[in-house]
């Protein structure tokens, strides 16, 4: 009896905190997720990259938008927007960077030339979170519409690769965000979205709650090997060992290449490749 009155006041479950991005990291190589969540101090990365510095221009530029008031969200105000969020690292010289910020600014003017001004999504950069057993999850979607009665998830991508509905389908971050908005906002979020800028074209799929869930369990799966990884590291197991290196062409691109065997063994790639124009 004692002992059952005891369990009355045991500690709860302490939830793995993370979002998508922190699970993607350990699927994609868990000596990465160590590098950035794990080692203090952080190991030094290599510069900023060119591409990211363009998407983060791009999204910032978006908000800003959908700031002003609807009769002022036209193209004519997006010059302005683009070079107030512009950053300018990771680009070859000015030239580059002076052609991709040409690049990006038409298209966003074909972009907005497609939305209806007047049209106030239910979020634009806001963060949701949810809770299971396990996890304590939150992130941040680059949009939430509301469409008949249903929330949508809106993700831009800026990359020169096009996207497709497998991509949205399989995206975990995706579903994950679509879970979390609909607890926050308490309304069914099933259809998700990846709007490639660069060809003006719009990937979705629509969920079912079984793909949800399953999405769901994976995600779960991946914080249960993150603790499990890091419990081998405070019992005294080498940390390579316990969070090991998964080396593949992403090497070339990794912010801690420097840092890792295996990353100093991949070509490494200049900071401006992703947003050079290609050769014909």
């Amino acid at each position: 009896m004692e002992n059952e009155q005891l369990g009355l006041f045991a500690p709860p479950r302490r939830l793995f905190t993370c979002t998508p991005s922190k699970l993607g990291s350990y699927e994609d190589c868990p000596r990465r997720y160590r590098f950035t969540y794990v080692d203090r101090p952080t190991p030094p990365k290599g510069p900023p990259w060119a591409h990211n510095s363009l998407g983060a221009s791009v999204h910032t530029a978006l908000r800003s938008w959908y700031a002003l008031d609807p009769d002022r969200r036209d193209r004519s105000a997006l010059p302005t927007l683009l070079k107030a969020t512009w950053v300018g690292e990771g680009y070859r010289d000015e030239a580059q960077e002076r052609d991709v910020f040409r690049r990006a600014l038409g298209w966003l003017e074909s972009y907005v030339d497609g939305l209806d001004p007047h049209d106030e999504p239910l979020g634009v950069e806001r963060t949701v979170a949810a809770r299971t057993d396990t996890l304590a999850l939150s992130g941040r979607v680059d949009r939430i519409d509301q469409r008949d009665g249903h929330l949508v998830i809106v993700d831009y991508k800026t990359g020169r690769s096009g996207v497709t509905p497998d991509d949205a389908r399989g995206s975990r971050a995706l579903a994950l965000y679509a879970i979390a908005a609909s607890r926050v906002f308490r309304k069914p979020c099933h259809r998700v979205e990846l709007h490639h800028l660069p060809t003006g074209t719009v990937a979705a799929h629509d969920h079912t709650d079984d793909s949800l869930a399953r999405h769901l369990r994976r995600a779960e799966a991946t914080a249960a090997d993150i603790t499990t990884a890091d419990a081998a590291l405070a019992a005294g197991t080498p940390a390579d060992e316990a969070f090991p290196v998964a080396p593949g062409p992403q090497c070339s691109w990794c912010d801690f290449r420097r840092s890792c065997p295996a990353g100093l063994d991949a070509t490494p790639k200049d900071p401006w490749t992703a947003v050079d124009r290609p050769t014909t």
